[in-house]
Parts: structure tokens; C-alpha cells; sequence
């Protein structure tokens, strides 16, 4: 009962955020919750060790510091504001903004590009009169989308990538085309939501200006990006390719690597880990069988089943947790193969759900609030709610 117990407190805290009346987060509840898995004998010390995904962790890391470099440099700052600056019509500049934050999604993790462009859209909403609130949840959305095209797009797929091994390439020829019909579907709902909010009023005075950008560093990162996805795509490990990218990047005379480790998201990776041996602890005791049965009479084994459930446990836990807890039943599925895509499209179109349905969500949200511009929990489920069903419906019948 105890591991069973230390499994369910775990994942209470991880889905509310934080544990009652303490200052610990999800990150702290995961590791506690691991410890404690090993303390009462739901694992021993070294099964703990086995337990952890070390492929998934150094893939993580590899693009946290490739990202790094390319947000450091400017680049991420001046592709948002070259963007917006070449568009001027309201509906094209939701289209414009969902595309851009999407493509950039699928390869620098959604999380990311939702940081660098939220500043920028609202000030590009000021300056053209526009109400931001449909232009942040276009940012959101778009990014989520975009992040279902590949491996590396956000946290959930690369734990899914490498875990199931499937390649880069395959895992873009399958999910890459949802998330472009996804994309449109995305730009339609918002300017139909919010087609009175998108009429411009008055501008205020001054042009958006273009982003600064470090020529050296830039030219650095960007080369080495290229690399890394050709060996993305060529079908090489992509942990190791992840890491190659990071070392040469990390080989600097001008930048000390201190300043790249401090964007480093290392409660991240210290989530993944609790997780991975609290995750281990309850398969040694078969509580995952036992889950696995429960959700037998909502047709797991299907396409359309499993995306219901994982979307379900998404918005209860959040993606990864979700998708952690699911990487102990894909296997035992009849076709592990598309249940493993199913999955990684299905916990992370359901992220747009709701405002609190992806950290991507979170991250525009308190981005905007900080800069004074609050974006309700139901302006963002008007639109999300139509997008989360339509998108996932749309990747339902391609998978199948």
C-alpha cells in the first residue's frame, strides 16, 4: 500500500501545482515522492537508478542549451518581430503569429518561442490598436500545435521519442501533417471567436522596431541547429545529436557556459527524474497493470480511445506526468507503434484545452500579466474548447 500511496500523493501534488499549506512544487513533490519510493522498499537504490530514462534526460538537455544560444543571440527575438512587422490586416496577423510560433514549436520547444514572442505581440497589439487577448491565445495555441510535428517540439514528445524509438523523420511524416491542418483549423476558430475583438482602434505612436542580434553568435547557433536537425532527420541517436550540438556550442571564447547553464530549466529535469522512479515503484507493484485494466472499457487499445484518455489525464496531471504514467502501458497495446504517436498527439493537442492545460499556456499568461494585460481562464476556453476537439478529432481520423 505504501508505494501505492506515495504514487498518489505524487500525482495529487503535480496536479494542483503544489502540496497544501507547503512551498513545494511539482518538481519538489516528484523528487520527495521518489525518495520516498526508495525509502519504503517500493525500489531499491540501484532498480531506482534503472528506472531513470537517462536518453530522455540528455536529449532534454542538449536542446535546453541549443535553445539557449539561439534566444541568447536574438535570434527567436528578431524572427517575432519580423514577423509582425509585415503584416498589418487583423485576421493575417492571427494566421501570421499561429504559423510562425508553430513552425518554430515543432523544432525549438513550445515553451520557448511562447517566452520570447509574448513581449513582442503585445507590442505589436499597441501599436496597431489591436485587443491582445486573441492575438495571445493564437501565440498559445499555435505553439502547442506546432509542437506535435516532432520529437523535440516540447518535453512530453522527446520522453516519447526516446522511449518508443521511433525516428524523426517517421515521427514527422505522421504527426507533421495534423499539426498543419491543426494550424489552420486554430486560425479559423480565432478569427471567428473573436472576429469583433479583431477590428483595429487607435495606434499608438511609434514603429516596432527590429531585434537586436548578435551576428557571431547567431551565425554559430544557426549553423549548428542545421547540423543537429540534419542528424535528426538522417535517423542518428538523437540524444547524441542533441549533445554533439550542446558541446560545440558550449566551446566559446566569448560566453561563459555559467551564463547558458542559468537558462538551463533544471526543475525540468529534475521532474522527469522523480517521476521516472515513482513511475518505476508502482510497475513493480502492478498498479499499472491494474490501471491499464480500468481503462480497457473505453477501448485504450484504439486510436480513438487512447487519444480520450490521454487527453483526460493530460488536463488532470499536465502532459508529462500524464505521458509518463501511459509509457508503462503503450507497449501492451496491439499496435505500439500508432499508440505511441497517438499519444504524443493527443496530450499535446489537449494542452489548449484550457489556460492551464500547458505550461506554454501558463507562460503567455503570466508574460501578459506581468506587462499589465490579463487573459481571463474563459476568454481562452471560448476558443480553446472548439480547437482541443476539432484539432484532435482531425488527428483521430490521419492516425487511423
Amino acid at each position: 500500500m505504501a508505494p501505492a500511496l506515495i504514487f498518489l500523493l505524487t500525482y495529487v501534488a503535480v496536479a494542483i501545482g503544489r502540496l497544501p499549506w507547503l512551498r513545494i512544487d511539482r518538481t519538489g513533490a516528484a523528487v520527495i515522492g521518489a525518495i520516498l519510493m526508495v525509502v519504503v522498499g517500493g525500489l531499491s537504490l540501484q532498480a531506482a537508478y534503472n528506472a531513470v530514462d537517462y536518453r530522455t534526460l540528455l536529449l532534454l538537455f542538449g536542446m535546453m542549451v541549443l535553445v539557449a544560444d539561439l534566444q541568447r543571440s536574438g535570434v527567436f527575438n528578431a524572427l517575432a518581430r519580423w514577423t509582425v512587422r509585415r503584416t498589418s490586416h487583423p485576421t493575417v496577423l492571427v494566421a501570421a503569429i499561429v504559423i510562425a510560433s508553430g513552425i518554430l514549436a515543432a523544432f525549438f520547444v513550445n515553451d520557448t518561442i511562447c517566452l520570447v514572442f509574448t513581449p513582442v505581440v503585445l507590442e505589436l497589439a499597441a501599436a496597431r490598436g489591436l485587443s491582445p487577448v486573441p492575438l495571445l491565445i493564437a501565440l498559445a495555441t499555435g505553439a502547442n500545435i506546432g509542437s506535435v510535428a516532432t520529437m523535440t517540439g516540447n518535453p512530453q514528445n522527446m520522453l516519447i521519442g526516446s522511449v518508443s524509438r521511433i525516428g524523426y523523420a517517421t515521427f514527422l511524416a505522421h504527426l507533421g501533417p495534423i499539426a498543419a491542418v491543426a494550424l489552420v483549423i486554430d486560425v479559423l476558430v480565432i478569427c471567428a471567436v473573436f472576429r469583433r475583438a479583431l477590428v483595429a482602434g487607435r495606434p499608438a505612436d511609434g514603429a516596432i522596431p527590429a531585434g537586436a542580434v548578435d551576428g557571431g553568435m547567431a551565425a554559430k547557433a544557426l549553423i549548428v541547429t542545421a547540423g543537429v536537425l540534419v542528424g535528426f532527420l538522417a535517423g542518428f541517436e538523437p540524444a547524441l545529436v542533441a549533445l554533439g550540438g550542446a558541446a560545440v556550442l558550449l566551446v566559446s571564447r566569448r560566453v561563459d557556459p555559467q551564463e547558458v547553464y542559468r537558462e538551463i530549466d533544471w526543475g525540468l529535469l529534475m521532474l522527469f527524474i522523480g517521476l521516472f522512479v515513482v513511475i518505476g515503484g508502482i510497475e513493480r507493484i502492478g498498479l499499472d497493470q491494474r490501471l491499464f485494466a480500468g481503462l480497457q472499457p473505453i477501448g485504450i487499445d484504439t486510436v480513438a480511445g487512447l487519444s480520450i484518455a490521454a487527453a483526460l489525464l493530460s488536463n488532470l496531471v499536465s502532459n508529462v506526468p500524464a505521458v509518463m504514467l501511459f509509457t508503462r502501458l503503450v507497449p501492451a497495446l496491439p499496435n505500439p507503434h500508432t499508440a505511441w504517436l497517438t499519444l504524443a498527439m493527443a496530450s499535446t493537442l489537449a494542452g489548449n484545452l484550457t489556460i492551464v492545460g500547458s505550461i506554454a499556456n501558463l507562460i503567455v499568461a503570466e508574460g501578459a500579466a506581468r506587462r499589465g494585460v490579463h487573459l481571463t481562464f474563459m476568454d481562452y476556453l471560448r476558443a480553446g474548447v472548439p480547437i482541443t476537439v476539432v484539432s484532435i478529432t482531425i488527428g483521430v481520423l490521419l492516425l487511423q
